[in-house]
């Protein structure tokens, strides 16, 4: 009996050892005692990068936090994750898709490029889509109103009011991603003059139907707004509601506050993006929304004066590289939800890089499962960050279509 007696007491040790409180400690809370403020730290007055990704599009000790049980290891939450790519290079795109260890549901390749007159300016996706199709990633059309460098609001306007453009457009689209095995449409059309903005939700209404009749899902890409009344040439003719009843779903680009030619900041602080999603679930059903994020960070010469040459742009495999061959010391903003650190180059010049780490990418991750959105987006493939796809994989269930 002692000997049984002993087994008992053993067994209900270990078993109430294995119950202990891992999950109880909140990873990144708001704490001003810990919090770090970066002296290059500068808020933006204007709040987002006034012509984002302009500048990026190429032409030629992970902790886990206090989660539901809806989000265990033993019942992930489902949701669909995008990932842009550039496939200018074809063997580099190939290589950027297989980086994701197979945990895209959709590559979306950007971008085809709407011509004045409706064609399309083609890109070579060929080696990419077969390297998609072998992840499981559905291919992903994005199309464009980009040219010469910056999206033209004179072609949208070209294509939202002239009829015979507008239908050349939807058949060039339709007939591309049924050669080329595209499964859904993204459209993407920024700086559209906000007078545009009925014209371009008409231009919605239209080719909508004709692509989901087709058998393609449809969405479009949002700038981040905070109210529907916010204007500027990047804001003001996205109608979040609107192209929430129209599109299957609608991402939304939450990212560069901090950007290449601003002062230095987190480019995706959470307090600014929770900020958008509050008015994103207010008019757009959650399970349409994909929030965006960014796979890359800055590098910023010091000190920061506008006019400037632009920041660096910098993988966080690449920046956390650089912290340590430079012996930086990395810190965390804990209201920005991001990693910082200061160095010096061998000019002598001061430099302060932001950029995204596991500790920022669960934060992130944790805005999905908080606000039970549809999932996420990440631009863009091609910066290297190992932790994001083991993470992603880790806490969620990868939908595939």
């Amino acid at each position: 009996m002692k000997k049984i007696a002993g087994l008992i007491l053993a067994l209900s040790l270990v078993f109430t050892g294995c119950g202990g409180g891992g999950n109880n400690q909140k990873q990144g809370a708001a704490n001003p005692k810990n919090e770090t403020k970066p002296q290059a730290r500068v808020q933006q007055q204007n709040g987002v990068n006034p012509h984002p990704r302009t500048q990026q599009i190429k032409t030629a000790n992970r902790k886990p936090q206090e989660i539901t049980p809806l989000q265990t290891v033993h019942k992930k939450t489902a949701i669909d994750t995008i990932g842009f790519l550039e496939p200018i290079v074809p063997n580099k795109a190939v290589a950027d898709v297989k980086d994701t260890k197979n945990s895209l549901s959709y590559a979306a390749f950007f971008s085809y490029r709407v011509k004045p007159d409706g064609n399309l300016i083609p890109i070579n996706d060929e080696k990419a889509l077969a390297a998609a199709r072998k992840s499981g990633a559905a291919p992903m059309m994005v199309l464009t109103n980009f040219a010469e460098g910056n999206f033209s609001p004179d072609i949208a306007h070209r294509v939202f009011t002239d009829k015979a453009v507008s239908k050349r457009l939807i058949k060039n689209v339709i007939n591309t991603m049924n050669a080329k095995g595209y499964k859904a449409l993204n459209i993407d059309f920024e700086h559209i003059r906000p007078k545009d903005r009925q014209l371009y939700n008409g231009f919605l209404e239209t080719i909508f139907p004709q692509v989901r009749k087709a058998g393609y899902a449809v969405s479009t890409a949002l700038a981040p707004k905070t109210s529907d009344e916010q204007s500027g040439p990047w804001h003001g003719a996205h109608d979040y509601k609107r192209h929430g009843e129209l599109a299957d779903f609608v991402i939304l680009m939450t990212y560069e506050w901090g950007w290449s030619g601003g002062p230095p900041m987190a480019v995706a602080p959470i307090p600014q993006v929770r900020q958008v999603l509050d008015y994103a679930v207010s008019v757009i059903p959650r399970q349409k929304i994909i929030m965006g994020a960014p796979l890359y960070g800055y590098d910023w010469t010091l000190p920061y004066k506008k006019g400037n040459p632009f920041a660096k742009r910098i993988a966080p495999q690449e920046a956390a590289d650089l912290a340590i061959k430079k012996g930086a010391d990395v810190k965390y903003d804990n209201k920005a939800h991001a990693p910082w650190f200061n160095y010096t180059d061998d000019k002598g010049k001061k430099h302060v890089v932001w950029f995204e780490n596991e500790q920022s990418m669960q934060a992130k991750f944790n805005q999905v499962k908080d606000y039970g959105l549809r999932g996420v987006a990440y631009w863009v493939l091609g910066e290297p960050f190992p932790q994001n796809w083991a993470m992603l994989k880790d806490q969620f269930v990868i939908k595939r279509h």
